[in-house]
């Protein structure tokens, strides 16, 4: 089957940074469905992982953590999907990714397409939808509640994969005041499209962003991008008794200015439940369900920002030089492996 994958950590300028390939097609587990990818979108994880993680030796690695496609076959204990059922999701951080015409992956982390997206538009929400409803739901513990709380979100790279679906499913599905953060007149629409109250400027004192809209404090934050850079005005703006959540990796911060307030720091990692198969692996098609659902019924939105045409590794290394540039506006897709 046709793959790409890469040998060595070099800069996506470099030709050989990610490879065209062909590799055996895999066999599934028994959990597993082996899937036909279709489309696929790209992530700030495959660049993190093409640029620092070492393949073994002479053993090419196929990254891509976001997959639409059809289930060609099933192992012995799927009950969840039948051959011909097309799917969507993100799959786990140590196997190998979906940058590849078949796939394998466990089904409890797997979701039926939504009917109204073709493959493109769907392989676009997996990973940022989980990332986004556990950061919202789970670590956060936002009640789904549409009646206005009087609490408000502060989404801090609005305008990302993950912002992008994170500012749908809060205003469609909470009753908080939903604050997006963007820095470029096209990323400031598109955070409004997605439906936030308020749009600020994070290239600008964050509080005195929020003094602005008459907003000086903030129940809950969502840091999605540069926690480095915001950290601190992160303390100061959140309200006594809140709660922040991380997706990034900031070298260092220090918690301890969050004591004087009894907020709490939290981490959303969506590969967590996948990587120590926790026991509720399945919470993660039970979410994927519940999104296409939204979607179906027009509540929710595709995040597809940019069609990078067919996969392969030119357009691969595009792509990921392009998320590297830190301009991307919702996810870049790419779709169909050509003849």
């Amino acid at each position: 089957m046709k793959a790409i994958a890469y040998t060595h950590n070099l800069p996506a300028t470099d030709a050989a940074s990610l490879q065209d390939i062909t590799l055996p097609a895999p066999t599934p587990g028994p959990r597993d469905l082996l899937v036909r990818v279709h489309a696929i979108s790209v992530n700030p994880v495959d660049v993190k992982i093409r640029a620092n993680r070492k393949p073994q030796e002479g053993r090419p690695e196929v990254l891509g953590w976001d997959a639409a496609g059809v289930v060609e076959a099933v192992g012995a204990q799927v009950s969840l999907f039948q051959p011909g059922d097309r799917v969507f999701y993100a799959g786990a951080l140590n196997r190998p990714g979906a940058n590849s015409e078949l796939h394998v992956v466990d089904e409890r982390i797997v979701g039926a397409m939504p009917e109204s997206l073709d493959f493109a538009q769907a392989a676009a929400l997996p990973l940022t939808a989980i990332t986004a409803w556990e950061l919202l739901f789970d670590r956060l513990r936002v009640l789904a509640n549409a009646a206005p709380s009087g609490r408000t979100l502060l989404v801090i790279g609005a305008a990302g994969g993950v912002g992008s679906i994170l500012v749908q499913l809060a205003r469609q599905l909470t009753g908080l005041t939903v604050i997006g953060t963007a820095s470029r007149p096209e990323t400031r629409d598109w955070v409004l499209q997605a439906g936030a109250h308020h749009v600020i400027d994070h290239t600008r004192p964050l509080a005195d962003e929020l003094a602005r809209i008459g907003m000086p404090q903030v129940d809950y934050i969502a840091g999605l991008t540069n926690t480095d850079q915001h950290f601190d005005a992160m303390t100061q703006i959140i309200a006594p008794q809140g709660a922040i959540a991380l997706i990034d990796d900031p070298a260092e911060i220090d918690v301890r200015k969050l004591k004087g307030k009894s907020a709490s720091l939290h981490w959303e990692f969506m590969f967590a439940r996948s990587m120590h198969q926790t026991a509720d692996m399945q919470a993660q098609h039970d979410l994927l369900t519940r999104v296409a659902q939204l979607v179906d019924a027009g509540r929710l939105r595709t995040t597809l920002g940019e069609h990078y045409g067919t996969i392969d590794a030119a357009n691969l290394r595009r792509a990921h030089a392009f998320i590297e540039s830190g301009r991307a506006r919702g996810k870049i897709v790419l779709e169909g492996f050509g003849g």
